[in-house]
Order: structure tokens, then C-alpha cells, then sequence
């Protein structure tokens, strides 16, 4: 008999919750990203400590709901959409499976590598690629091994580590600010395998659990699982608010920097909060998803469009990143502060989002989605 060829997912056919999102949260992550750049002044934990009042004030916005909350929803969507692909794949043997995640998987390795060396050098697809390639073998895990894994590396994240929050007078490295082309893909070059090959282990908990959640369609089912995304909405957000101030208002000056042992509890506080915020927004969407059900406007329509587009905005958000801060362009990592640079975040942000739109309206994926598509399902058309 003819075996299926695979396909993806039609963009008429995904649910809303997950691109919704997505779409939204690549907001914080250009709030994440953008802050790292700058540079000539004191600086603890990536934040100019030289600041106004409002600066101080954006800082702490920025650490309480943003840095180590995005990501880690991302990695929960991640692991959801293979889940989803596993599922639409319940046919085909695990072989067959699993040759369809590698190919997915080497594609996002050679994006994120060639983005980490000449764009950014904090690239996370290349490490979504690695995760990928290792997570292929979980797929069909019960869901026992899955959450036991999941909590295995939460724990993991949330031991005390080295003190990352020192005050330095340095500028970023030459790998974020290269003085040339040459020495930007020199630095690059050492930096984005070790990003690839240990960021898997800070996702590993959410794509675990995404996995699981995926199987379920907890994202596409709201009206099933409410009570359940209703406390992970709240229990989530809320823990990671809280577990968020103590590094929060120490970034933001309002408590003086602790001793270096302190700093090695709360630093790990926040990342594991963190985790917990992630779920929790996405969660939120879920729920946001079903309030708004066939009632989209135009401000949905395109944060959403947004999310299906999720890599190439990721993408194109580096290049705003590049222009602006990389010494040998615009090099005004000096110039910005943390509030001016959070606005060109949301300027960058918005206009993603306009273009997003744009090529919703026109029926268009976006052009790394469609090259991703055509190395894993192997179709001209996708």
C-alpha cells in the first residue's frame, strides 16, 4: 500500500493559543536580548547601573517578567509542536520518526550556527537543534519517564551556581561587540558550540513537559483542561514574580549587591522561577486563546501571524541587533540606555509584527519556516 508523505501542519489549520504565544513573547525576548549590548558604564548582570530613576525602573520590569521567563516558554512550545508532529505521525515507525526530527534538527543546527556567527552570538536555535536531535529518542517515553526527567533538570537548575552577577566595568566581550568582522566570526566561532551543545540543558525541563502536554493538545483544549491551566497560569506567573525580587530590585539599585554566597542562592532562584513564569504564560495564552475564540481583530490576527513566523522574526530582530550595536556599524551600545534600548526593542518588536502581518495577509510563510519545511519534509511546496 502507498505510505503518507509527510506534511506539515497548514497555516489555516493551527490553533491560536501556541501561535499567540509565540507572537507575544518574541516581544520579550528582543527585551532580553537588546539590554546585553550595552556598554562604558558599570554593569551588573547585563544592566548599566548608572542609569535614571526610569532606567532603574525599566530594569526591574525587565528582570522580574522578562529575562529567564521567555525562553523557557519557548522550550515548552518547542517540545509541544514535536509532540504534535509525532502525533501526526502515529502512523509511520519510530525510525521514520525520528529520520523526520533529525532532519528538522540539522536544519536549525546550520541556521543557528551560521546566525550565532555572523548575527548574534547568543543564538538558541542551533541549542533547539541539539535538544531536538537528543529529544528524538523521548518522543514515544511514557509519560512517567518524561516528568521525572522534566524534574530532574528543574532541580538541576535550581542548585547554586557560580556567581554570574558581578559588578564589571567591562565592556560585553569582543564576540557581542566585535571590533571587526574578522574577530567577530574569530570569537563566534569558539563560543556558539559551547552555546549549542550546553543550552540543551536548561531547556530540557520545559521541552519535557511540553512534550507531555502536547500529547494531551492542553493548549488546543482549554475548555478540557481549564482548572489545569488556570493554576499554572497563576501558581506559575506568581512564583516567578516573587522568586524574581531578589535579584530583580538588586539590578534595579533599590537593595544593595549581597556577599558572593548569596548571590550563588538567588541567581539560580531567578533562573528557576523562571522556568515555573514560562509555563505559566503560556498557560495564559491558552486561556487568552479561548476568551477571544472566533473574535480575532487585527492586533490578534497579526501576533499571531507573528508566532507562525516565530524563527524568521527571531531572526530579523538580530539584524536590528547588529545594525545598531556591532562597533563597526552603527556602535551605539554606548550611546542607548536601558530604557531607550527597550524601546527599540518594542520598535523592532512592532515592526516584525507589521511585516508578519503583511505576509499573513499574502498567504506567505516566512522565509526560514519555508526553508526548515522543505529540509524536513523534503517538499518543494510546504
Amino acid at each position: 500500500m502507498p505510505t503518507r508523505t509527510p506534511e506539515p501542519t497548514a497555516v489555516t489549520a493551527r490553533a491560536l493559543a501556541p501561535d499567540l504565544a509565540r507572537g507575544f513573547m518574541l516581544l520579550f525576548i528582543a527585551l532580553a536580548n537588546s539590554h546585553y549590548f550595552l556598554s562604558g558604564r558599570p554593569v551588573l548582570g547585563g544592566y548599566p547601573q548608572d542609569g535614571s530613576p526610569f532606567d532603574s525602573a525599566v530594569t526591574w520590569l525587565i528582570a522580574t517578567f522578562v529575562d529567564g521567563r521567555a525562553f523557557p516558554m519557548f522550550g515548552l512550545l518547542f517540545g509541544y509542536g514535536v509532540a504534535h508532529m509525532v502525533r501526526r505521525r502515529s502512523d509511520a515507525g519510530p525510525r521514520a520518526v525520528r529520520r523526520l526530527l533529525w532532519r528538522r534538527s540539522l536544519a536549525l543546527v546550520v541556521i543557528g550556527s551560521l546566525h550565532g556567527l555572523l548575527l548574534y552570538a547568543g543564538d538558541i536555535l542551533a541549542a533547539y537543534g541539539v535538544l531536538l536531535f537528543l529529544g528524538a529518542w523521548t518522543v514515544r517515553w511514557k509519560d512517567g519517564w518524561l516528568l521525572a526527567t522534566a524534574a530532574f533538570f528543574f532541580v538541576l537548575c535550581a542548585l547554586p551556581g557560580d556567581d554570574s552577577l558581578s559588578i564589571s566595568t567591562d565592556p560585553p566581550d569582543a564576540a557581542l561587540l566585535p571590533p571587526d568582522a574578522v574577530t567577530m566570526v574569530v570569537e563566534r566561532a569558539h563560543i556558539t558550540p559551547w552555546i549549542a551543545l550546553l543550552g540543551p540543558l536548561g531547556f530540557m525541563c520545559p521541552f519535557m513537559l511540553g512534550l507531555w502536554a502536547g500529547r494531551r493538545g492542553i493548549l488546543e483544549q482549554p475548555e478540557r483542561f481549564g482548572t489545569l491551566l488556570r493554576v499554572a497560569a497563576c501558581a506559575g506567573v506568581g512564583a516567578a514574580v516573587l522568586g524574581a525580587q531578589p535579584v530583580s530590585l538588586m539590578l534595579a539599585g533599590v537593595v544593595p549587591v549581597p556577599d558572593p554566597s548569596t548571590l550563588t542562592l538567588i541567581g539560580p532562584l531567578h533562573d528557576a522561577t523562571g522556568v515555573l513564569g514560562g509555563l505559566g504564560y503560556a498557560a495564559a495564552a491558552a486561556l487568552s486563546a479561548q476568551r477571544l475564540g472566533e473574535r480575532r481583530g487585527k492586533v490578534v490576527e497579526a501576533v499571531a501571524a507573528t508566532g507562525q513566523r516565530s524563527m524568521s522574526c527571531y531572526l530579523a530582530q538580530s539584524v536590528i541587533w547588529a545594525l545598531v550595536f556591532t562597533p563597526f556599524v552603527l556602535d551605539l551600545s554606548s550611546d542607548l540606555t536601558v530604557t531607550t534600548t527597550a524601546l527599540l526593542a518594542l520598535t523592532t518588536w512592532t515592526a516584525t509584527v507589521l511585516l508578519a502581518h503583511h505576509l499573513h495577509g499574502r498567504g506567505r510563510r516566512g522565509p526560514f519556516e519555508v526553508l526548515v519545511r522543505r529540509v524536513t519534509y523534503g517538499r518543494r511546496r510546504v
